[in-house]
């Protein structure tokens, strides 16, 4: 069942985006198309870049990961109690309106949380780009 619903959370946020190479030349300045109320969060994260989001988005998202000054992917955080619970998060979609086609989602669960989002939840990754140049980037 857990599957099923992770199945069809990652067909909402993949919306009716094809899958296509990822190439930082075709990727969106991240000085020009970040919304103008999002700070920097983090340094270099391994495998994500620079982290970027409003405070206010927070834990949610949106969390715009930036490297080499391109929006590399983004990423949101639902806490495993409101993914238990049911709840829904039907305009993440909308949110990904003027970004690149997604190249891949990743998935990841977070039994202890991490800094930031300390409860266990889940990590969604809309990458850009492809899984190679995602495991290039390094602080």
């Amino acid at each position: 069942m857990r599957s099923l619903a992770l199945a069809a959370l990652a067909a909402l946020l993949l919306g009716g985006n094809a899958m296509a190479a990822g190439t930082y030349d075709a990727l969106p300045d991240a000085k020009s198309t970040l919304p103008a109320d999002v700070v920097q969060i983090s340094p270099v994260v391994p495998k994500m870049g620079e982290h970027w989001a409003n405070p206010k988005d927070l834990p949610l998202g949106p969390i715009y990961c930036v490297h080499e000054g391109k929006i590399v992917c983004l990423e949101f955080m639902i806490s495993q109690e409101d993914f238990a619970a049911g709840k829904s998060w039907l305009t993440l979609a909308s949110m990904v309106q003027g970004l690149p086609t997604l190249n891949h989602l990743s998935i990841g669960f977070e039994p202890n949380g991490h800094e930031g989002f300390t409860v266990p939840h889940y990590d969604l990754h809309m990458f850009f780009i492809t899984p190679e140049e995602v495991e290039a980037i390094k602080p």
